[in-house]
């Protein structure tokens, strides 16, 4: 590794030493239980791997989307939400479930988290995303959304950062019945107004070329050329962000913070129920797939 790197990666990763310490006491007694819950009915062959889980965590150090990460609790709720278990890496109740998911997908069956696992997970979460899907299969990049499809934000569905203010008419509508049930499901939500806001939805393509050539800032993850924000169905939702971060930093650090956060987690949770699916590099970007029952329910003051 040049020096560069290692002068930065060493005081990055106390950082998130530090912000993992801080999560471990808050969560302390919330562990305990669910360890109770997790471990009590499981056999003993998978103590081996829920200690290797535990440490890895936080002491893995890898680079899944090329840039070095130590741990992998950013990708923890997803994975969970994946082997359907709410039970903590640490428990044999994970590493079962891991197990599992291993032996449907012709891994290497140790129960234990690992790149090649990972893989096939970032493998299935991307498959869920039509846009991407339709890209690997060679079609060309859709047309941008026409001017009169789109529906404006209202000034409480805005954030402070907000790069556009369009949506979808019909993505917008699935927008506010998520929001409006994160505000009724979670009293974080609820009591913290910026939560849920947009920062991005629609963008022009044209526009997008020109921000990207004038911040030098065309490195395929933020800004793709053909990015799916064009299609108005592309939303980023301001989940948390790391003081002295943008709120759409792809810092491991912020990521790692905004995984943590009740909006996020919920999100991961619920988003499908309205038809959102989620980037796993990005917690704040989300795509919609299509009306489901509950949006078709949702009615908006405004509609």
């Amino acid at each position: 590794m040049p020096g560069g790197e290692q002068g930065f990666a060493a005081p990055m990763r106390r950082t998130l030493l530090l912000l993992a310490a801080t999560a471990g006491l808050a969560v302390a007694g919330q562990t305990r239980a669910q360890d109770d819950v997790c471990g009590a009915s499981h056999p003993g062959m998978w103590g081996g791997s829920a200690e290797t889980n535990a440490n890895s965590l936080w002491g893995l150090t890898w680079s899944p989307f090329g840039t070095i990460e130590y741990g992998w609790e950013t990708y923890l709720p997803l994975i969970q939400r994946e082997l359907a278990t709410p039970c903590g890496p640490g428990t044999p109740a994970f590493a079962e479930a891991l197990a599992r998911f291993q032996e449907r997908h012709d891994l290497t069956i140790t129960g234990q988290f690992d790149g090649a696992t990972f893989q096939v997970f970032r493998g299935l979460w991307q498959e869920r995303r039509p846009f991407i899907m339709a890209r690997v299969r060679g079609e060309a990049c859709p047309e941008a959304a026409s001017q009169r499809d789109l529906g404006y934000l209202q000034l409480d569905e805005e954030h402070a950062d907000r790069i556009t203010r369009l949506l979808r008419f019909d993505v917008l509508h699935a927008y506010r019945a998520m929001r409006a049930a994160a505000r009724r499901e979670v009293p974080e939500i609820a009591a913290d107004p910026e939560l849920l806001q947009v920062f991005s939805g629609w963008r022009d393509p044209a526009a997008d070329a020109a921000r990207c050539e004038a911040e030098k800032n065309c490195d395929g993850q933020r800004r793709a050329v053909c990015s799916p924000h064009r299609t108005g169905t592309a939303v980023d939702l301001y989940v948390g962000h790391v003081q002295g971060l943008g709120v759409d930093s792809t810092s491991p650090v912020s990521r790692q913070h905004m995984s943590r956060g009740p909006t996020y987690r919920w999100l991961v949770a619920n988003a499908h129920r309205f038809g959102f699916v989620p980037y796993v590099f990005e917690p704040w970007h989300w795509e919609w797939t299509g009306p489901t029952p509950e949006t078709e329910a949702y009615s908006h003051p405004s509609d």
